[in-house]
């Protein structure tokens, strides 16, 4: 295959596609930018269809997490590791130890962790093989439950500065938020918005969590397929990426798009339609950095408190962004990612 023409692969410092046919490892490496530090990003692991699909995944993961860390004020740059394969069957010893293998022949380029089909377990195979790890069993990331509570924190304070934007106020009583996606983060954030006095509605693939944030929360439930077209304030996607695309564009009924999901936007040129169609949104990686930030304070030896009080500036760099989009006339998602270059420069 052709990984040029993938995704604009000039822009990224390394791209890796391992195979180890004694454990049975697929896996991608990608590493986008370190001009602000290592690159720093989780080991996902899913049942990709293809090579060519787990690449771009990586990649577009990787420059996430540049972007992620630069708006943050993190000293790290951004970078991604994912293993092809079904993370309910094909896991074992060798197989992470094998990717640890490699990342530590990267010499500290790229700093691992925890991701979507990955435990503090999978880190701990990875740690016997290199110390470019977190998320290891013992430590502040290991349990998910600090890291997912600060990523929902980022973002419930992400709405909060975004009806700031529109209302003047930031008040979330009474205000409808439909929340797609109700792992770890999705769940803390319904926590978050109900004790704000948020009316929710939820969704997910899995009717268990559905029917626990009814119960707990007083949410409606709505289907998978049909939350896009809920009349609501604030539209959360805290599932997997892509979800704003052409087809959902003509069907949001929200003022607001702010979640928790990394690559929220389909394409780039859907930040210039949701302006378009008067959709104020909130940028996935100014919002969701609470993860990266606890995972920072980790390698810095800093304490809980620490990490939250930085997962509080995102209030005031989303406010910014807000701020450069009103100044240049140009579209929020154009904004932060102008205003990430500048850092990155």
């Amino acid at each position: 295959m052709d990984l040029r023409s993938l995704n604009n692969l000039d822009d990224y410092e390394r791209l890796d596609v391992i195979e180890d046919a004694q454990s049975g490892l697929k896996a991608v490496i990608a590493i986008h930018n370190t001009k602000l530090g290592p690159g720093l990003g989780g080991c996902r692991m899913w049942s990709y269809p293809s090579v060519e699909d787990a690449v771009i995944d990586a990649i577009r993961l990787a420059r996430g997490m540049t972007y992620k860390s630069a708006m943050a004020e993190l000293p790290f740059g951004g970078g991604k590791a994912v293993i092809i394969g079904d993370p309910a069957k094909d896991k074992n010893e060798k197989l992470f130890r094998a990717l640890g293998r490699f990342i530590h022949r990267l010499q500290g380029e790229y700093i691992t962790g925890m991701d979507v089909g990955t435990t503090s377990d999978d880190m701990h195979w990875v740690h016997q093989e290199t110390p470019y790890v977190t998320d290891i069993p013992g430590s502040l990331g290991a349990s998910g439950t600090f890291t997912a509570d600060m990523t929902a924190y980022g973002v419930f304070l992400g709405m909060k500065a975004s009806l700031k934007k529109l209302d003047g106020s930031e008040s979330l009583s009474g205000k409808v938020v439909a929340v797609q996606g109700l792992g770890k983060v999705g769940m803390f954030l319904c926590r978050y918005l109900a004790h704000a006095g948020a009316k929710l509605v939820v969704t997910d693939l899995n009717e268990e969590l559905v029917r626990q944030a009814v119960q707990k929360y007083g949410a409606k439930a709505a289907s998978v397929d049909k939350i896009a077209d809920e009349l609501c304030d604030i539209y959360a996607p805290c599932a997997l990426g892509g979800i704003v695309d052409d087809a959902k564009l003509r069907r949001f009924q929200c003022r607001i798009i702010a979640g928790a999901a990394n690559n929220q936007l389909a394409e780039e040129r859907h930040g210039d339609l949701l302006h378009q169609r008067g959709i104020l949104y909130a940028p996935d990686y100014v919002l969701n950095a609470g993860g990266i930030i606890v995972t920072a304070a980790e390698l810095n030896g800093n304490s809980p408190s620490y990490a939250r009080s930085c997962v509080e500036r995102i209030y005031g760099s989303l406010t910014r962004v807000f701020e450069w989009s009103d100044k240049h006339g140009i579209s929020v998602a154009a904004a932060a990612n102008e205003m990430t270059e500048q850092l990155l420069k």
